[in-house]
């Protein structure tokens, strides 16, 4: 019996369409339960003045009021650099940024207290967007450089040379189940703390340090989340934070449940970017130097913008091999929320700033975008080397993209194309075919660790925790089903706990597109720790029934919930049963597994190493089409061809490429974040911030896996699928320069990501004479 590979459902599916499956404010409330929120800033930079609760407190139901003077430990937090206040003292950074955390027995009088709750500040100007930082050299960090050759010399001497600045937009993650957090006191000191996480282990972290406490005091649990999609990797920690310190100072559980609204503007989002960027190219299109400088949108804190930008510059060559390059990188200070981590994590910025350079390329020399892409494409023995030192293996880069302009018929498409353009006053249709090599483990190479505990019971049943956490991705399912080949037994045997601190310390957060990869080699480990024991036990007890002499652990089978001798496969053991004799011989049937990936390591201040495992690589064939008058941008086809190796849930894999694209169009042509003069968001609820629908989904939709199982050095030679398949999105946004440049080549010189109509209009009327005139053939009206 092998599980792996199969479409099985997700093992919350039925939960999930029947609303069974418990979020965290689905849970029942504990007695004495309180409910908790936060006050928060009301202007974007200044300083604190005074927090006056005295009418919120004289409301009935209110509990209490505490501010930075009531934290009992540390104040300050964050992953990468401690510089963030969980209640600040004496500056505010951000309009909304919690100062204050209150409690009541009913969320109508929380909701009452908050507004009653006054907060007492002096103004100072705010630096609200990119430009201003860049200017003022408001920077988050030391810049970051990785190079190779010289890129100066080259693109002077270049024979073609094209210069520019890029620009992409933030994009919120807008997971269903909003930040929440419960906690309730233990006994002696201790503090649980149920949280929608993406990292367990950073929450029980800054938790025990804010409460002063060893991280033995403190257990974090997450079940699963309603999405997260990197939103939840560093941005659970306040409401953890919140809830924890109201616990600690009633004694009673505490419930923090952020409401849309404050959820989408507290939070950090996928970091904004503005590219400056400079190439040199042969009179053919082949690349000869480039240089990109990097500046994001860091908001007020650090957060994890220093890696985000790491991978920015590791991602900066995408699938193009780049002779002499220079990529350089800043995080700007900003007031707006600290931006984070969300599905690419800097990837995406870099590789729409290189695909831009190659639209840019081929309207100079006006030819077609794809071959300048398939001349620059990374090579096989040749061509292979990174910026950063680290070698292609086991490219596919060519076949790919060879392969999908074939299924796609993108030649002959392209002719149509430009004979509909030709023929049509009305609207203008672009294609593109853009790529993804994306690198999977974290940056960070110590964060690549994983550990698992499996237990087997008497009657043959497995319960499996890792440090991985369940947001809808399928991580569960996949564990399930790689535990459940592991040990020959079906999944239905195999049961996924809640994440927990208690059972697995240390972990590294569910991100990176890795968490299959690392926390899965673990849960498989440590079956086959297990299965050793039961080999050597079962090889006993099948040579009593079949009479074998001198038959080995080795000999024994783990099959179709039976175990059983590859000599004599008739003869059977029911694996329940096996497992109940063996706990009556006093065999351990537990086991943890621990798995650190191997051959990877990264220089940072030299800018040179191996920091991926592998790379998950892929293309994309999308065309559009444009309204001349009102910018509308509707996708009629998009193709998709993937390298995802040998998939260990084909359903779900399917369905995270799919998601993920979509997701990827989102951002490269609609979702747009709007602020205020005063820094307030203006985009933060579904009717001002529009992500895809399920009708923005192309109507003829092709999804299409590259038949590979070469990656023989990960888990049943499988490829990570979180992450990748958002940025075949940016194919979309290629296409719409592609349309624009069909026009005037003017109106896609500025082009800028996302692609929303406003832009799109922005650009058109850059071009002379876009719009039809009046005419006879042209009534009005």
């Amino acid at each position: 019996m092998s599980s792996a590979g199969k479409s099985l459902p997700h093992d919350s599916a039925v939960g999930h369409v029947t609303g069974r499956a418990l979020y965290l404010d689905d849970e029942r409330p504990m007695l004495g339960e309180l409910h908790v929120g936060f006050v928060g800033s009301p202007i974007a930079a200044g300083t604190l003045e005074a927090i006056d609760a005295t009418e919120a407190l004289a409301l009935p139901g209110v509990v209490g009021c505490w501010t930075a003077a009531d934290v009992p430990g540390h104040n300050l937090f964050g992953l990468i650099s401690v510089d963030e206040p969980f209640l600040p003292a004496e500056r505010v950074d951000y309009v909304g940024q919690p100062v204050a955390v209150i409690a009541a027995e009913t969320p109508e009088a929380l909701a009452a207290a908050r507004r009653l709750v006054r907060v007492d500040c002096t103004e100072m100007p705010p630096v609200l967007d990119l430009d201003t930082a860049i200017r003022e050299a408001r920077f988050l960090t030391p810049q970051r450089r990785i190079a190779r050759g010289d890129a100066g010399r080259e693109l002077a001497k270049a024979p073609q040379r094209l210069s520019g600045v890029f620009r992409s937009g933030g994009q919120e993650q807008f997971y269903l189940e909003s930040q929440a957090a419960i906690a309730y006191p233990g006994e002696e000191g201790r503090m649980v703390v149920h949280s929608s996480t993406q990292n367990t282990t950073e929450i029980q972290g800054v938790v025990a340090e804010m409460l002063g406490r060893g991280q033995h005091e403190v257990v974090a649990i997450c079940k699963r989340m309603g999405g997260a999609f990197g939103g939840k990797e560093t941005q659970a920690s306040l409401p953890a934070l919140m809830a924890a310190l109201v616990a600690h100072h009633t004694g009673r559980p505490a419930r923090v449940i952020y409401n849309k609204d404050d959820d989408m503007c507290v939070t950090g989002k996928r970091h904004e970017y503005v590219t400056r960027w400079d190439v040199g190219f042969e009179d053919d299109g082949r690349l000869l130097a480039i240089r990109f400088e990097f500046f994001s949108n860091g908001g007020a804190f650090t957060d994890l913008s220093p890696p985000v930008l790491d991978r920015t510059l590791l991602h900066a060559d995408n699938c193009y091999y780049l002779p002499h390059v220079e990529l350089l990188g800043r995080v700007c200070y900003t007031n707006v929320p600290p931006n984070t981590a969300f599905r690419g994590f800097g990837g995406p910025q870099a590789m729409a700033a290189m695909e831009n350079v190659l639209e840019s390329i081929a309207q100079h020399l006006d030819v077609d975008a794809l071959d300048i892409r398939q001349r620059n494409l990374y090579g096989v023995g040749e061509r292979n080397v990174t910026p950063y030192g680290q070698v292609v293996e086991r490219n596919h880069l060519p076949e790919i993209f060879t392969q999908l302009a074939e299924s796609c018929d993108y030649r002959r498409r392209r002719e149509e194309i430009a004979a509909a353009n030709a023929a049509s006053r009305l609207t203008v249709r672009g294609l593109a075919i853009t790529g993804v090599k994306f690198g999977i483990s974290f940056t960070a190479t110590f964060l690549n660790q994983g550990n698992a505990l499996v237990n087997v019971y008497m009657d043959g049943t497995v319960q499996v925790s890792t440090g991985g956490t369940e947001m809808g991705q399928g991580l569960n399912t996949k564990i399930q089903q790689l535990v459940a080949e592991e040990l020959g037994v079906d999944p239905r045997r195999v049961r996924l706990m809640p994440t927990s601190t208690e059972k697995n310390n240390n972990t590294s957060p569910t991100a990176a597109s890795a968490s299959t990869d690392i926390n899965g080699a673990a849960a498989v480990k440590a079956c086959r720790e297990i299965k050793e024991r039961l080999a050597a036990f079962a090889a006993g007890e099948l040579a009593k029934q079949t009479g074998e002499s001198g038959l080995q652990p080795r000999d024994v089978c783990f099959a179709d919930d039976a175990v059983f001798s590859t000599h004599r496969p008739e003869h059977k053991i029911d694996f329940g049963g096996l497992c109940m004799a063996a706990r009556r011989s006093r065999v351990d049937l537990g086991a943890r597994g621990f798995f650190a990936t191997p051959g990877i390591g990264f220089d940072q201040a030299a800018g040179q190493g191996t920091p991926f495992f592998y790379y998950t690589q892929g293309a994309a064939a999308v065309e559009v089409q444009v309204d001349r008058f009102t910018g509308e941008l509707t996708v009629p086809r998009a193709d998709l061809l993937i390298d995802i190796g040998r998939p260990i849930n084909l359903g779900i894999d399917r369905g995270q490429v799919i998601g993920g694209f979509i997701q990827g169009l989102g951002w490269a042509t609609a979702e747009c974040l709007l602020y205020g003069e005063r820094g307030e968001l203006l985009s933060h609820s579904p009717t001002t911030y529009k992500i895809p629908a399920a009708t923005d989904v192309p109507p003829v939709f092709n999804v299409a896996l590259f038949d590979n199982d070469d990656n023989v050095q990960n888990i049943r030679r499988s490829k990570a699928v979180g992450e990748p398949p958002l940025m075949l999105g940016i194919a979309a946004w290629a296409a719409v320069k592609d349309a624009l440049a069909q026009v005037d080549s003017a109106a896609s010189r500025s082009f800028t990501l996302p692609a929303t109509g406003e832009e799109i209009l922005r650009c058109l009327s850059l071009a002379p004479q876009t719009a039809p005139q009046p005419s006879a053939a042209m009534p009005d009206g």
